[in-house]
C-alpha cells in the first residue's frame, strides 16, 4: 500500500497518510511520499488542499525503529546539508515546509495522536481542525531531542513563547480544547475531515489568484516591515483589480450564481 494517497477532485487536492496499522508513524517511505505529494499538488490544478490520515490517528510521530539506522553515522553530514526546498531545508524539514511554502491554502484534519513529526506536519498547514479526542504533543524531548522538522519556524507564529516552551520542554500531550485555546489548532469539530472538506469547498469557490495573493501577503505580514507589507498589499491589489477573474467574481455576485474561473 502507498504510504500517502493523493487525488484531486473539483480543484481540491486530497492528501491522506495511509499507514493506519502503525498510527501513521513516519518512516523513510512516508517522508519521501509526503514530499512528493507536496510537489504533485504544486503542479496540479488544485486551489486548496485537505491533509488527513486513514485510521484513528493522524500521525504518532517518527517511526522510532527507523532512527536506529542513523546510529554511527556522521550526523552533521546527514542532517545539516540543505538538500531540499531550493536549498532552504533538509529532507526532514521539507516534510512540513513543503506544505507551508505552497501558494494555496492547506487544511489539516486531525484525529487521535498528533505527535512529534505529525504535529510538525500539521503546523505546515494554514488551518488545523481537530477532533475533540485528538491529542497534540511536541514529542521530541521524550527521546532527548528537539523539534527539527520546521517546528521552530512554525510554532512561534501560532503560540505564545511560554506556551511553546511548555510544549517543547515537557513533551506532554494536550487535549484538543486546550490546543485550541493556545492557538495550536484553529477549531475543534466532531468530524474534522467533514469540516475540512466543507471549508475547502468554500475556499475553492473563491478567486484562485486572489487566494494565492492573500496567502503570500499573510506570509509577508509575519516577517516584513509595515512599509514592505503596505507596498506588497497595494501591488497585489493592483494586479487583481479589473482583471477577468475579479470581473467574474463581481458578475457572479450580482447574478447570484457560482463563479466560473478559467
Amino acid at each position: 500500500m502507498p504510504r500517502v494517497d493523493f487525488s484531486e477532485q473539483d480543484h481540491i487536492a486530497h492528501v491522506i497518510l495511509n499507514r493506519p496499522e502503525k498510527k501513521n508513524a513516519m518512516d523513510d517511505e512516508m517522508i519521501d511520499a509526503l514530499i512528493d505529494a507536496g510537489r504533485a499538488v504544486s503542479e496540479s490544478s488544485a486551489r486548496v488542499v485537505v491533509l488527513s490520515a486513514a485510521g484513528d490517528d493522524f500521525c504518532a510521530g517518527i517511526d522510532i525503529s527507523g532512527l536506529t539506522k542513523m546510529i554511527g553515522q556522521d550526523m552533521q553530514a546527514l542532517i545539516c546539508p540543505r538538500t531540499h526546498g531550493a536549498g532552504t531545508t533538509n529532507r526532514w524539514q521539507e516534510v512540513a515546509m513543503v506544505w507551508h511554502r505552497l501558494d494555496l491554502p492547506v487544511i489539516a484534519a486531525l484525529q487521535g495522536a498528533v505527535y512529534g513529526a505529525g504535529l510538525q506536519l500539521a503546523l505546515g498547514a494554514d488551518i488545523r481542525i481537530a477532533a475533540p479526542q485528538a491529542k497534540l504533543a511536541v514529542m521530541e524531548m521524550k527521546w532527548g531531542l528537539i523539534p527539527d522538522m520546521g517546528g521552530m519556524v512554525l510554532l512561534p507564529r501560532l503560540v505564545r513563547d511560554d506556551v511553546m516552551k511548555r510544549l517543547i520542554y515537557t513533551a506532554e500531550p494536550v487535549e484538543a480544547a486546550q490546543a485550541e485555546r493556545w492557538g495550536l489548532v484553529t477549531e475543534v469539530a466532531a468530524d474534522p475531515l467533514a469540516a475540512a472538506q466543507a471549508l475547502a469547498q468554500t475556499i475553492a469557490a473563491k478567486g484562485p489568484n486572489a487566494i494565492r495573493a492573500a496567502k503570500r501577503l499573510c506570509a509577508q505580514a509575519h516577517l516584513a516591515s509595515p512599509h514592505e507589507v503596505l507596498v506588497a498589499e497595494a501591488e497585489a491589489q493592483a494586479a487583481l483589480l479589473g482583471q477577468p477573474e475579479q470581473m467574474e467574481v463581481i458578475a457572479a455576485q450580482f447574478g447570484k450564481r457560482a463563479a466560473v474561473f478559467k
